[in-house]
């Protein structure tokens, strides 16, 4: 598979996934368009396929619902950021350029998300006051992480229990 085809798959699980092809959406008429626009960007030129795909490999660790909106978040901003340069008598450019800044309207903002990790990424563990920080967050730290499997475990043992169908 080419990294053309990678992004089209891309592109098609975007939109399936938040369910834009049921509402408004003609799938053959996208497809059209993201063709004229592999066109547009030569996209079966040789140097694609190099390094594999930037965005498919990307959505294979994220499995959970939440972690996958926000991926695709910022996935579908980066094809708007690239969408937003084209000429605009390009007009497949542009109605998929509408059709994913809709879809970014529905998606919430994984970008103050992604900065947050980029900022612990960037934490020196060997720094001394670093390190008396994280210490002294330790304990809250473990609650946070512990306290959300049990608690939703205790309230469903307990609506089960109260439920005497």
């Amino acid at each position: 598979m080419t990294c053309q085809t990678y992004s089209l798959l891309v592109l098609s699980v975007i939109m399936i996934y938040f369910g834009r092809f049921g509402n408004s959406l003609i799938l053959a008429q996208l497809q059209d368009d993201i063709d004229q626009l592999k066109a547009d960007f030569n996209s079966s030129h040789s140097d694609v396929a190099e390094g594999g795909p930037i965005f498919t490999d990307k959505l294979i660790n994220w499995t959970e619902r939440n972690e996958k909106r926000i991926i695709l978040s910022q996935i579908v901003s980066m094809y708007l950021e690239m969408l937003e340069k084209t000429p605009k008598e390009k007009v497949h450019a542009r109605h998929i350029f509408e059709e994913l800044y809709t879809l970014k309207e529905s998606l919430p903002d994984g970008l103050q998300k992604v900065k947050d990790l980029m900022d612990l990424s960037k934490l020196q563990m060997s720094d001394l006051r670093i390190q008396r920080k994280a210490a002294n967050e330790l304990f809250s730290v473990l609650q946070k992480l512990v306290e959300t499997p049990t608690s939703l475990k205790r309230k469903r043992s307990q609506s089960q229990r109260r439920c005497k169908c």
